[in-house]
């Protein structure tokens, strides 16, 4: 038998992202320490944040910098009015130094490297719009963590792509909303997937670019995570899904809800564990049922 390596995967969902450390928290609880973090966009954020020192020192912090977030215009919701002042030749305004701004200041150093961070594996997913593929920052443990945060994070048109040599990245959940991929590919043997995504109910009627855009991306999105989960199976490692959803929906751009989304995280993570106990025992299952029968005689 060889080590057993726990993962967490972290998707991304913008203003979800509160709903994570929630589910963070319930896990941590409950004994369950992640040898590895795998995260994109708001979940790469999560990650690295929560990878800086012992979990529930972690999780304190990510639940102040949500309480700060919800208190910033992060991403202006107005997106009509922010893509016009970038096509419209104003390619100096992008609304991310608050963003960057954020990351930095919370980041015990921002010149931090992957392999500093010693006790978990940290990978955060990327887009290489170049190459079509994934850029997985991690694996060079000289890369330095402020660095991958910002390319997974990066969602047009709030903020631009980022362009270097051979390169031009933007938002992991373009090619890997939830990287269950990227787990298995570094050694995970089991996982814990932590999926805020969202798909939007739409009426069948709608009309428009928007709709039709949307449309889209959920359709791609829900095919991404069924091949990934796909994949978990074909390689024999087990996924817990958690799919963290609240009524109604929180947009990606929506920020001000953590005071509701990190119980509500918290309650969901709870309830599957729970779900996972009785699975596990079904004996003590059906003891339940029975002794309950009994009682309402």
């Amino acid at each position: 038998m060889g080590e057993k390596r726990l993962a967490f995967v972290l998707s991304g969902g913008g203003g979800r992202g509160a709903l994570q450390v929630g589910a963070m928290k319930a896990l941590i609880e409950e004994g369950f320490r992640p040898k590895m973090l795998v995260g994109t966009s708001i979940g790469a954020a999560n990650s690295a944040f929560f990878a800086m020192g012992p979990p529930e020192i972690q999780l304190e912090r990510l639940e102040e910098i949500w309480e700060e977030v919800r208190n910033i215009n992060l991403l202006p919701h107005n997106l009509l009015r922010v893509a016009f002042r970038i096509l419209n030749s104003r390619f100096h305004y992008h609304p991310d130094y608050k963003a960057r701004e954020l990351l930095s200041r919370y980041m015990p150093d921002p010149e931090i490297r992957f392999g500093d961070i010693k006790k978990v594996e940290l990978y955060v997913v990327a887009t290489d719009l170049l190459r079509g593929s994934l850029r997985v920052y991690g694996t060079d443990p000289e890369e330095k963590v402020l660095d991958g945060v910002w390319a997974s994070s990066t969602l047009p048109p709030w903020m631009p792509p980022i362009v270097t040599e051979g390169e031009m990245l933007m938002d992991g959940g373009l090619v890997s909303n939830l990287p269950i991929q990227v787990a298995i590919s570094r050694g995970a043997t089991e996982i814990f997937a932590l999926d805020i995504s969202e798909p939007k109910a739409l009426d069948p009627k709608s009309r428009g670019f928007g709709p039709f855009l949307s449309r889209v991306f959920n359709a791609v999105e829900k095919r991404q995570i069924e091949l990934e989960m796909a994949l978990s199976e074909a390689y024999g490692v087990p996924v817990h899904r958690i799919w963290l959803r609240v009524e109604p929906p929180v947009e990606t751009w929506d920020f001000r809800h953590s005071p509701e989304l990190i119980p509500a995280g918290y309650r969901i993570a709870k309830e599957y564990l729970e779900q996972m106990r009785r699975r596990k025992r079904p004996w003590l299952s059906v003891f339940l049922q029975r002794a309950k029968a009994l009682l309402r005689k």
